[in-house]
């Protein structure tokens, strides 16, 4: 007679004991929720100075930490305007000194993926990598946003070698030198103008013969010297072996193929936040950046909270995102506080 739940094996001494297969010990696993107070989803600026502040407040935070610990820094080369490093620090150093901190204060740092939630009740349920559930309290959402690329291989192979997606973290370093900047859009248009305050000369490539940006971006742009415009322009290489040196564009109407010496590559085509999981849950504007109550990081859904990138399309920057995580972290401390629950 087959035995479904269990096999009886007879040990040594005679005795019966039960083993469990494994499949089954795994199902257990899956449908047992582990309960925690507070839950940070993210691991950058926003989520790691979050569970600094609630390790500091007794919250016991667990914070998973996502498909890229540490967020953007993680990619990029020096970061001069991160206050407290007069000589300048790398972006992975930078992360590696936040995890240490929320590490040393006690958060609990985990490997995982968040995939899927539900905010319909209190506690509110977390999946990690589908297949882990977490019941958590509070939810600091920290998940960041993601620049969008040109997708060539040698934009990606010189990312951080003067390829940035952040003419404002970035620019500095190219002080009085020609730099080439692609985008259309509003974002393309303040970034290009910030560049032209620092920089020699500004190549800006557009597809089309016209810019999505507003009117007044568009005049701004259009009547800055140093500015150069080219219309109906595609990125065909970029050009270097262990940093930008030049850029290879064609005039998608001629086909006519221009290569332009630069020493930094700038892509403002725009971001995309990481909150695709979240959207049957809380208020998002129309690029799906989550909507907070201004001056708090609060959402719609009670005891749920969001910081950083993934709340900020204006700023971005490292030091606001470590501001709205602490933010986060207080808003959850009160909330829980009112609820009796810490």
């Amino acid at each position: 007679m087959a035995i479904n739940l269990c096999e009886l094996v007879l040990s040594s001494a005679s005795s019966i004991q039960l083993i469990l297969p494994l499949t089954f010990l795994f199902r257990m696993e899956k449908n047992t929720a582990e309960k925690v107070q507070v839950l940070i989803i993210g691991s950058g600026p926003a989520g790691y100075s979050a569970a600094i502040y609630a390790s500091r407040a007794n919250m016991n935070p667990v914070l998973y930490q996502g498909i890229q610990p540490g967020g953007q820094l993680t990619i990029t080369t020096e970061v001069e305007n991160y206050p407290g490093f007069p000589d300048g620090i790398q972006g992975p150093e930078l992360m590696i000194h936040f995890e240490k901190q929320a590490q040393r204060m006690g958060a609990d740092l985990r490997y995982g993926l968040a995939t899927k939630v539900d905010f319909s009740s209190t506690p509110y349920k977390v999946w990690i990598d589908d297949e882990k559930l977490i019941e958590a309290d509070a939810v600091i959402i920290a998940t960041g946003a993601s620049a969008k690329w040109l997708g060539i291989e040698s934009e990606q192979r010189l990312n951080g070698y003067g390829v940035s997606a952040c003419a404002v973290c970035d620019g500095f370093f190219f002080r009085g030198k020609e730099v080439a900047i692609v985008g259309a859009g509003d974002t393309a248009a303040e970034e290009a103008l910030y560049l032209s305050k620092l920089c020699s000369t500004v190549h800006m490539f557009i597809r089309r013969d016209e810019m999505r940006a507003s009117k007044i971006m568009q005049d701004r742009v259009m009547n800055t010297a140093n500015i150069k415009m080219y219309w109906n322009t595609e990125t065909d290489e970029i050009l270097g072996e262990k940093s930008v040196e030049g850029v290879r564009v064609k005039n998608n109407q001629t086909n006519e193929l221009n290569t332009i010496p630069v020493k930094g590559f700038f892509v403002a085509i725009g971001h995309t936040p990481n909150s695709e999981i979240f959207k049957d849950w809380l208020h998002m504007d129309e690029a799906g950046y989550v909507k907070t109550i201004p001056g708090t990081s609060k959402t719609n859904v009670e005891g749920v909270f969001a910081s950083g990138d993934v709340q900020d399309k204006i700023y971005r920057q490292a030091v606001t995102a470590a501001g709205t995580g602490c933010m986060a972290a207080l808003d959850a401390e009160r909330y829980l506080s009112e609820k009796g629950l810490h």
